[in-house]
């Protein structure tokens, strides 16, 4: 008798045991939540441009204190207050190239010159193609007073040339943006001696884009 009764408390153990088993598992796999960003997961940051959401605030973040490198340099640069720091792509553009050294012809990293700098910037800018050399370049502009220069304006020069020899884009406070010979892609003062000596007419294109 006792020992009936200990196979029974033992047939009800197992059979006890095998039903908390078969509730803590079935056949489908058990879904996981995964939150963006986490350890367990392949996150990928979503584009700036994408159609599915913002990006991340890692990157959002990242810009914001591009951006505001970006003005404080420049700002400094051009002798003016951040707030007048409005065409940020302008001035990341000239971040990006800047010291690029100069070549003739050259319109890469490697090397540009001032009428390839010039086009390159326009168009990734403003969006405006303009070609050629420094002479067609200006053919493509209208002649205004250095007084009213603004941003995007050109500057040319006659540097040891009786033509148009070299162009510059303005930017403020009398300063413009250029590929030096000398110097590579650099910030300088019209009011410069060099540069007041061999200035020669400001221009703004005649495609309005401003």
């Amino acid at each position: 008798m006792q020992g009936l009764t200990k196979l029974f408390s033992r047939v009800l153990v197992i059979s006890i045991v095998s039903l908390l088993l078969q509730s803590c598992h079935s056949g489908k796999p058990i879904a996981r939540t995964e939150t963006p960003g986490s350890l367990e997961t392949n996150y990928m940051p979503i584009p700036e441009n994408s159609p599915h959401g913002k990006p991340p605030p890692s990157l959002r973040s990242s810009k914001v204190e591009r951006e505001s490198t970006i003005v404080t340099k420049y700002a400094d640069i051009l002798g003016v207050q951040k707030k007048d720091i409005t065409n940020y792509k302008l001035y990341n553009f000239i971040d990006l190239w800047y010291a690029t050294p100069y070549k003739y012809a050259g319109r890469t990293k490697a090397g540009v010159d001032c009428s390839d700098l010039t086009a390159l910037l326009f168009q990734s800018v403003y969006d405006v193609t303009i070609e050629g050399n420094v002479t067609e370049i200006y053919k493509q502009c209208k002649p205004i007073k250095a007084s009213r220069l603004k941003e995007g304006d050109l500057v040319f020069f006659k540097i040891n040339s009786k033509s148009l020899s070299h162009v510059g884009i303005y930017l403020q406070n009398n300063k413009f943006v250029h590929a030096s010979i000398h110097s590579g892609v650099i910030i300088d003062d019209l009011g410069e001696n060099y540069y007041k000596k061999y200035f020669y007419v400001a221009g703004r294109l005649r495609r309005s884009f401003l």
